[in-house]
């Protein structure tokens, strides 16, 4: 069974890409190449955030996943808080 990923953003604006530096276009197809990989989202907006990835099997089977992300701000600065892990 082969496997592709797509991605579509409804809200904001940002960069996805997988664990290998290929950055994903919206609503293109790439195919999954290892059983276990990451992902990484960029914020390019302030605003709320929205992406719906697709995995697709070679049969047709597909399953959603939907991740919303809310920019925060530091208080009494323009510029977005870094992010803490």
């Amino acid at each position: 069974t082969r496997y592709t990923i797509r991605y579509f953003q409804s809200d904001g604006k940002g960069l996805l890409k997988n664990d290998n530096g290929t950055v994903f276009k919206p609503n293109d197809r790439y195919p999954l190449t290892k059983d276990v990989f990451r992902l990484y989202y960029t914020s390019l907006s302030a605003d709320r955030q929205t992406i719906d990835v697709y995995v697709e099997d070679s049969f047709g089977k597909v399953q959603q996943l939907t991740f919303s992300f809310n920019n925060e701000r530091e208080e009494g600065k323009d510029k977005p808080a870094s992010s803490r892990h």
